[in-house]
C-alpha cells in the first residue's frame, strides 16, 4: 500500500488516478483548488471497499501551502510514496491574440505549480531515501503545438525539469516520471482560458480540438497507462499510441513536424 497525492484530483487526470490508486489499495490525498469537488471525488473513493481517500484544499500556485500539505501527509502517515504533480490549466489562442495574463497564469500553474510539488517532495523522499515524483506534461511538451504557446512552453519546461530531475535522483531511492497525453477528454478542453482574456480558442475547444485530433483518449484509460508506466518507472509516459507516433515523427524529422502543425492551424482558421 503506497501513501499517495494527487493535484488537481477533483476531475480529469487527477480524479482518474485516484480512482485507479484508491481500487487498488492505497491510500490518496486528493487535492484541488476546488475544495468541495476534491471531497466528492474522496468520498466516492472511500465508497470501493479498497483502498482510503481523504480531500484537501490546494492552490498549486501557494508554495508554502504545497509544502505545508506534503509535510504534513508525510507526519501523519510516516512516509509519502507517490506525488502526482498533476494541476494544470488550458490556454489557448493564436499568439498575437494572447495576453501576459495568459503567460503568467500558464507559468504559475502548469510549470511553477509543478515546481512546488517538487520542491516540496524531493527532500522529503531523499530523506526516507524512497518515492517517485510523477509530473503531469503533455504531448505538447514534446511536439510543437501552436494555437496555445503559453501552455505548450510549460509543458516543454515540465519535461526538462523532470528529466533533469531524474537523473538528480537516479541511484538516491527517488525516481521520477513525466506524463505526456494527446489529447485526453477532459473539462480542460472545455475550459479554455478560465477568468481570463478571451480569445478565439476560449471557451468549449473542444469540437475544435477534435477536428485536428479526432480520437480523444479517456481519463481512465490514460490512468491506467500512468499507473503502468510508474510501475515500469518509465521516465516518459506517452499515450495513446497516435501520441507516440507524433513524438517519432518530431524526433526523426522535426522540420516536417512543424509543416504538418502549420497545415493544422490553416484548418482550424477556415472552419
Amino acid at each position: 500500500m503506497s501513501i499517495a497525492i494527487v493535484t488537481g484530483g477533483a476531475s480529469g487526470i487527477g480524479r482518474a488516478v485516484a480512482t485507479s490508486l484508491v481500487a487498488r489499495g492505497d491510500t490518496v490525498i486528493v487535492t484541488d483548488i476546488n475544495a468541495d469537488g476534491a471531497r466528492r471525488v474522496a468520498d466516492k473513493l472511500n465508497t470501493l471497499g479498497r483502498g482510503k481517500a481523504t480531500a484537501a484544499a490546494l492552490d498549486v500556485t501557494d508554495a508554502g501551502a504545497v509544502a505545508e500539505l506534503y509535510r504534513g501527509v508525510k507526519a501523519d502517515h510516516g512516509r509519502l510514496d507517490l506525488v502526482f504533480n498533476n494541476a494544470g490549466i488550458s490556454i489557448g489562442g493564436a499568439a498575437e491574440e494572447l495576453t501576459l495574463d495568459h503567460w503568467d497564469r500558464a507559468i504559475d500553474i502548469n510549470l511553477k505549480g509543478v515546481v512546488h510539488g517538487v520542491h516540496a517532495a524531493y527532500p522529503i523522499m531523499l530523506e526516507q531515501g524512497s518515492g517517485h515524483i510523477v509530473n503531469t506534461a503533455s504531448l505538447a511538451g514534446l511536439v510543437p503545438m501552436p494555437l496555445g504557446i503559453p501552455y505548450t512552453a510549460t509543458k516543454h519546461a515540465v519535461v526538462g525539469l523532470s528529466l533533469g530531475l531524474r537523473a538528480e535522483a537516479a541511484g538516491r531511492g527517488v525516481k521520477v516520471s513525466v506524463v505526456c497525453p494527446s489529447f485526453v477528454d477532459t473539462p480542460l478542453l472545455t475550459n479554455v482560458n478560465p477568468d481570463l482574456p478571451t480569445t478565439s480558442m476560449s471557451g468549449d475547444a473542444k469540437e475544435d480540438i477534435k477536428k485536428a485530433s479526432p480520437r480523444l483518449y479517456t481519463a481512465e484509460k490514460l490512468a491506467r497507462d500512468i499507473i503502468r508506466g510508474v510501475d515500469r518507472n518509465q521516465a516518459l509516459i506517452v499515450a495513446p499510441a497516435h501520441g507516440r507516433a507524433a513524438w517519432r515523427g518530431v524526433r526523426l524529422n522535426p522540420g516536417v513536424a512543424v509543416k504538418v502543425a502549420s497545415l493544422a492551424v490553416g484548418r482550424l482558421r477556415k472552419n
